[in-house]
């Protein structure tokens, strides 16, 4: 690692709670892995807007955004890229020379993973409202998947499905779908709530692709049952990583290894994967 000094850049992520997180992980790593003087550091906010203060107070040169500051951030941004704008959502801040730039690298994360599957004409049901599922709905749409959206706050809910005329469902009416793909946005079923199941089993069939972005533990209960029911699953750390190498290139111009970066942490002590 490289020693930090007063000339070291800083970088973190913002979110509430944040203890969970491994992007400081991975994203230090790949400043060692560069030769790049830069530490990365997890903050835990309750205010963002006194945040975004000490983002620019102290000059960190780049942001990771997390629940539930996604779509709150914006306001105290300088500048929003056009995808982020049109997603309403950022979950990357990038510093350059005190002007503040709002991006979004959920969206194309979320659709790398499901580059092998014709999206076009699949029902793809979005398990939540926040800015997570906001990205995910952006690509699934620009890829021409019929959106289904069930979320535990129906307005928030019923707000995203009108965005793209797709069709809400409340959580307690969604047992009887049969999506072809089903992706959990929330963080339901995340450590210390991994026993919650974020979708009803009855919704799962051998030919049902399920997409969970919750990565701590990495088989959640919606993963597990999936594969029970033996169908075809992402885990979240698949679209965690490949949000996270993008921020990592917003920031430095390199795209990192992203298997070295899985490979991180999942040889990490700290990590459970059960």
């Amino acid at each position: 690692m490289i020693p930090v000094n007063a000339d070291t850049r800083l970088f973190c992520v913002l979110g509430n709670p944040v203890s969970h997180s491994k992007s400081p992980l991975i994203h230090n790593q790949a400043f060692a892995d560069h030769q790049i003087d830069a530490v990365y550091l997890a903050f835990a906010p309750s205010d963002i807007q006194k945040a975004m203060d000490a983002v620019r107070q102290f000059d960190i040169q780049g942001v990771s955004v997390t629940i539930p500051f996604k779509q709150k951030v914006i306001s105290f941004l300088d500048k929003i890229d056009a995808e982020a704008s049109s997603i309403g959502a950022v979950n990357t801040i990038v510093n350059q020379n005190g002007v503040l730039s709002g991006y979004n690298t959920d969206s194309f994360a979320a659709i790398a993973p499901l580059k092998d599957v014709q999206i076009s004409g699949k029902t793809v049901l979005i398990i939540g409202a926040g800015g997570a599922a906001r990205a995910v709905a952006f690509g699934i749409h620009a890829h021409k998947g019929n959106l289904l959206i069930t979320n535990r706050s129906q307005d928030k809910g019923r707000a995203l499905a009108a965005r793209y005329n797709a069709d809400f469902y409340p959580m307690e009416a969604i047992r009887h779908l049969r999506p072809d793909i089903i992706i959990n946005t929330t963080s339901l079923g995340m450590t210390p709530g991994e026993n919650v199941l974020s979708c009803p089993e009855d919704c799962l069939t051998s030919e049902t692709l399920v997409m969970d972005v919750v990565y701590t533990p990495l088989e959640t209960r919606l993963i597990s049952a999936a594969r029970q029911k033996g169908c075809h699953v992402v885990d979240g750390l698949t679209m965690f990583i490949a949000q996270a190498a993008a921020q990592f290139e917003l920031w430095t111009g390199i795209l990192p290894d992203t298997k070295k970066m899985r490979h991180t942490i999942l040889t990490h002590p700290d990590f459970q994967t059960q």
